[in-house]
């Protein structure tokens, strides 16, 4: 069987940059041992900028801004407000880490392109993390981290479009409608149905400020009208910043 691939398709909707910046300015901090230079943990505060305190044997070595969707970021919000997490000795992060601090440090040509897809396997890493900690308040994530609701999470994230029922999601889940609706509730926060319009509000916004026409937004998502789309959004967003186009 496929193994489940729990971050791709939603995190496919958001566009990751990167950019080196001063300590006081950094969201995304790599702290190093000050004798040895190996790093030592990765610091992220994803809806703000980094607070720092160094041990007496760390020194930060690479500080950047990854600016990822912001608020729009389902995955942002879920996170805590920061977030640690170890680089252990000889581990992929470390050899990660130490070509963002080698970017970072002299920039050369296409060094804006690596810090970028460098940092999102960072970032990916950190999420996976998180997941497999188990440690993550009510949130995406914690429904994410849980191999039945996953399933019907990432059904959602793959095919916004469709049409589906709660007994459909619960039988991807493997549970009762009753019991699958109380466990989305308790990990997610919000129903499976209220998820789900975020989820199809959140990328019809992109798609209008893409310039896609409102009835193309509506069909590929299942609205049944334009107006529908229209009202649905009016309730969700503020409209203001956001022009969808006519049919």
């Amino acid at each position: 069987m496929k193994k489940l691939d729990r971050l791709s398709a939603l995190m496919g909707r958001f566009d990751l940059s990167v950019s080196a910046t001063a300590l006081d300015q950094a969201n995304l901090v790599i702290m190093a041992d000050q004798t040895t230079g190996e790093p030592t943990r990765l610091i992220f505060a994803p809806r703000d900028f980094a607070v720092v305190e160094p041990t007496a044997s760390e020194e930060p070595v690479f500080c950047a801004y990854a600016c990822w969707g912001g608020a729009t970021n389902p995955l942002l919000t879920a996170l805590p407000q920061t977030v640690e997490t170890p680089i252990e000795e000889g581990s992929e992060m470390v050899h990660i880490a130490k070509l963002l601090q080698m970017e970072g440090a002299a920039p050369r040509c296409g060094a804006s392109a690596m810090l970028d897809r460098l940092g999102g396997v960072l970032l990916i890493r950190v999420l996976r993390w998180q997941m497999e900690q188990g440690t993550t308040d009510v949130s995406l994530l914690g429904g994410l981290a849980d191999a039945r609701l996953s399933r019907a999470i990432v059904a959602m994230h793959d095919d916004p479009g469709r049409n589906w029922r709660g007994d459909d999601l619960a039988s991807l889940a493997g549970l009762s409608l009753s019991r699958f609706s109380e466990l989305f509730k308790t990990k997610v926060g919000e129903t499976p149905a209220a998820y789900l319009r975020r989820w199809r509000l959140l990328l019809a916004r992109q798609d209008a400020e893409r310039g896609d026409r409102i009835q193309t937004i509506a069909r590929r998502y299942g609205y049944g009208s334009p107006e529908a789309l229209s009202r649905a959004f009016r309730k969700e967003f503020d409209t203001s910043a956001i022009s969808l186009r006519p049919t």
